[in-house]
């Protein structure tokens, strides 16, 4: 038998909108001068205005995210609603606060993500960290050479972006100094080769 498919809040709501906005469109005297276009032809350039509002509300929306200072990589969606509940750009993304909850999901996500690609680029510009660091990790002066590590470290504010996240951080790092031990020194300069005669 036929069962109705499932179909999500959002969807509903969006076909509520937009039987809303064509109605108002149909009362505008301008909307004679698309007697030439077909159907099929208006709802495409409708469709394509409303993605084009809908991606311009989340550059908004994520601009908003960046201008908050209480936004971090552990913050959640809870605490820091309460901080931009009052900005318009809150309320002009979407009526439904799941899908305000989601777009902040996938900002801390893709912040995240970002965060650890950079962290991982930062230990192979750090000249004090070489293939025997690790090894020195596990000697009597281990401490020292880390505190001197992370003090490298501390002077990028790529070193800084995962504070909040020391586990992440340390594993990154951990990583980092195991390939190097692994990979062993890095191979002699090779000396010049002469120029090829004509």
């Amino acid at each position: 038998p036929y069962t109705t498919p499932f179909r999500p809040k959002q969807w509903y709501q969006r076909r509520v909108r937009g039987r809303k906005t064509r109605k108002q469109l149909k009362d505008d005297t301008r909307w004679e001068m698309t007697s030439l276009l077909d159907v099929e032809q208006k709802e495409k350039l409708f469709t394509q205005h409303i993605e084009s509002l809908s991606s311009k509300r989340k550059r908004a929306f994520v601009r908003m995210l960046d201008e908050c200072e209480h936004v971090t990589l552990t913050s959640s969606w809870k605490e820091v609603r309460r901080k931009i509940k009052h900005d318009s750009r809150f309320s002009k993304l979407s009526d439904d606060d799941k899908e305000r909850e989601a777009e902040f999901d996938r900002y801390v996500t893709d912040k995240l993500a970002q965060a650890k690609a950079d962290f991982r680029t930062l230990p192979k510009e750090t000249k004090c960290i070489t293939y025997r660091s690790k090894e020195t990790l596990r000697g009597a002066n281990g401490d020292a050479h880390m505190r001197e590590i992370k003090q490298f470290l501390k002077n990028d504010k790529r070193g800084l972006v995962l504070d909040d996240l020391p586990e992440d951080r340390d594993r990154i790092l951990d990583e980092h100094l195991t390939e190097l031990e692994k990979v062993g020194p890095p191979p002699p300069p090779t000396a010049t080769k002469p120029l090829a005669k004509r």
